[in-house]
């Protein structure tokens, strides 16, 4: 751990607390490190990666967010703020096509990376039908989808299945949907930001908590 004179003085108990021994550096030291354009608050901690998750760790009869090829370390980080905030069980993402779970990502998430586990799988196809065959309602969106997210029936276990900006969700990843649906809106822009529809359908999920 390194630290500033002013951050060590402002974390003092939470230090005391852990057992830590600041290295004392300047904040031009952490920029050097860091780069400039990263936010550490005078304070760098080195940790290990987090705990590999799998599906079997997961609560069955819960609500998963699925993120398929969704890059943009914002947007994951978002989305995971949002799967916190709404009681999701799990974040699913695949191993390749996906941000890592670094600064960029955790800041974005605003703490939930810590609190929300994260599954990364090789296959998301295999992992959709693994979760279909558990009795896990996959539900799809795209904003081309004739039934809205509103009017369809929503039991619990539950997958919301959302594709990167742009693309979408691939080819595959639609058929290993039970339904696809699409959030409403009121005018012809109907392009909701993944991060914004993930908040919205796992919302709405929270208010129709009915199981199968």
């Amino acid at each position: 751990m390194r630290a500033t004179e002013n951050a060590t003085h402002r974390l003092g108990p939470l230090i005391a607390e852990r057992g830590l021994i600041p290295e004392r550096v300047i904040p031009k030291d952490l920029d050097r490190e860091l780069g400039p354009d990263t936010v550490h608050q005078g304070v760098v901690l080195e940790a290990g990666p987090l705990e590999t998750v799998s599906l079997d760790d997961i609560d069955a009869n819960g609500v998963l967010l699925v993120l398929d090829q969704v890059t943009d370390p914002h947007n994951v980080g978002a989305a995971l703020r949002s799967a916190a905030a709404f009681g999701a069980s799990g974040l699913v993402l695949t191993e390749r096509h996906s941000p890592p779970l670094s600064g960029v990502l955790a800041k974005s998430a605003s703490g939930a990376l810590d609190l929300v586990p994260i599954v990364l799988v090789k296959n998301l196809a295999e992992a959709l039908a693994e979760l279909g065959e558990r009795g896990v309602l996959r539900i799809g969106l795209a904003e081309e989808a004739e039934a809205t997210l509103e009017e369809t029936d929503i039991v619990r276990p539950l997958a919301l299945v959302l594709g990167a900006e742009g693309k979408g969700l691939r080819q595959l990843t639609r058929e290993r949907c039970d339904r696809l649906c699409r959030i409403s809106t009121a005018s012809a822009l109907a392009s909701l930001n993944v991060s914004n529809a993930a908040a919205i359908a796992l919302h709405w999920a929270r208010l129709n908590p009915k199981d199968a």
